[in-house]
């Protein structure tokens, strides 16, 4: 369970990633304009809003099993067809396929990942997923800065997504239901064997309620903003979004940044940057463990916020002096990423968990995808300096929200069946 999900975050930091990579390619070879520029690199966001939105309550539905299989069908060929694109609609509407199965993913994979796991490692599990993000998302600016700039090539990468995909779902075949999900729907003795078997737990299926007459009612998106839960819902989208949509948007066009900044090698400052990147995520865990969500939120927004405003306040000042603290940025950032597969778990109960995940994961994805469209125009209208400005004020609402509203969930049960 934890390897294929590992496997899916790794496949989406690979399919974000190497779209970056290819779009400086493709914008010659296709001669694209700069609104299809930027299209092309919020394709997949989009597709992670809609795929995690509408399947997040269909997981809540008809169980984790099979969306957690097939969503990996449509990434596998959606991803394999862009190695014969020739014009950006269909690319468009490939990468929107691939972002929607992933969409899918993102509320199905943590969801059942957090069923699973027992306390004492959920938030190691689930914080791990997103280094494992950005391992992909590495991975994929080191093979695009290899590649040759040509035509072919840039589809080749792209196509090159379809490998991981494949091998995440060959490896999901066989994973099994939920039990925390099953018990839910009534299905109590289901749910004994499921613990049984895959969890070395002995519960005696007679010691449960009885299998209901009818059906568990059907979750409604209402409920994840009803009282006593919409303040958790509105802190997890006003937060997740705040984090991501400075950080796709930088990133998906760190090529064109670095050119503002007058860099002359990019390769050495982008390797700098992935290094940064790496080293954020995996060190970012224990912070994240030992401080508790809360502070470790409320505190990395404020940091991430002054690193960014370093870049605003020292627009005019050389390109080394910019590149401190866009290095100090990207560092911090991948570590307080690690919460955001974390929190978005914590924040719902197993009824309402895949919708609630999935509600945020997609309402993330509208400001990264908003943010990834709006900085190349940015960059060209306002310059880099007013460009980190008004990112940085993204930065202090996620602050201000999290200071008012962000709850500690370190040690709470995820699943309220654990309990028997």
């Amino acid at each position: 369970m934890t390897a294929t999900t590992f496997g899916a975050n790794f496949s989406d930091g690979y399919a974000l990633g190497v779209i970056g990579a290819a779009l400086p390619i493709l914008d010659t070879t296709m001669g694209l304009s700069g609104a299809w520029s930027g299209l092309l690199g919020a394709s997949a966001l989009i597709g992670l809003f809609l795929g995690s939105v509408l399947l997040g309550s269909v997981a809540d539905r008809i169980g984790r099993q099979r969306l957690y299989l097939y969503n990996f069908i449509l990434i596998t060929i959606a991803s394999a067809l862009q190695m014969w694109t020739t014009d950006p609609a269909a690319l468009f509407a490939l990468r929107l396929l691939i972002g929607f199965g992933l969409g899918a993913d993102y509320a199905v994979g943590p969801t059942l990942l957090s069923e699973f796991a027992p306390q004492r490692l959920r938030g190691l599990l689930l914080g791990s997923l997103t280094v494992l993000w950005t391992v992909g998302y590495v991975a994929a600016n080191i093979f695009g800065a290899l590649i040759p700039a040509t035509d072919q090539a840039a589809h080749l990468l792209l196509a090159s997504g379809s490998l991981p995909a494949l091998l995440v779902l060959v490896l999901r075949i066989g994973i099994p239901e939920s039990p925390s999900w099953l018990a839910t729907q009534g299905r109590y003795t289901e749910a004994a064997e499921s613990r049984r078997r895959f969890l070395k737990q002995d519960i005696d299926p007679q010691a449960a309620p009885p299998t209901p007459a009818e059906p568990a009612p059907t979750v409604r998106y209402r409920e994840l903003f009803a009282p006593g839960q919409a303040t958790k819902t509105w802190f997890g989208i006003i937060f997740y979004s705040a984090q991501v949509l400075p950080y796709f948007a930088i990133y998906t066009f760190t090529a064109q940044i670095l050119g503002t900044l007058n860099i002359g090698d990019t390769t050495a400052q982008n390797i700098v940057i992935d290094v940064a990147l790496l080293l954020g995520g995996v060190l970012g865990l224990w912070p994240m463990l030992r401080m508790g969500r809360r502070p470790f939120t409320v505190h990395s927004f404020l940091v991430l916020a002054v690193a960014l405003g370093a870049m605003a306040v020292l627009s005019d000042a050389g390109s080394w002096a910019l590149m401190i603290p866009f290095v100090a940025y990207t560092f911090v950032m991948a570590g307080a990423s690690n919460i955001t597969q974390v929190y978005p778990a914590e924040l719902f109960p197993t009824a309402l968990r895949a919708s609630g995940v999935g509600l945020l994961n997609g309402s993330s994805r509208i400001a990264s995808a908003l943010g990834t469209f709006l900085l190349p125009v940015s960059l060209d209208a306002l310059g880099i300096g007013w460009t980190m400005g008004w990112m940085t004020l993204v930065l202090l609402v996620g602050w201000a929200v999290s200071l008012a509203w962000a709850p500690e969930t370190r040690d709470t049960l995820t699943a309220e069946e654990w309990h028997h």
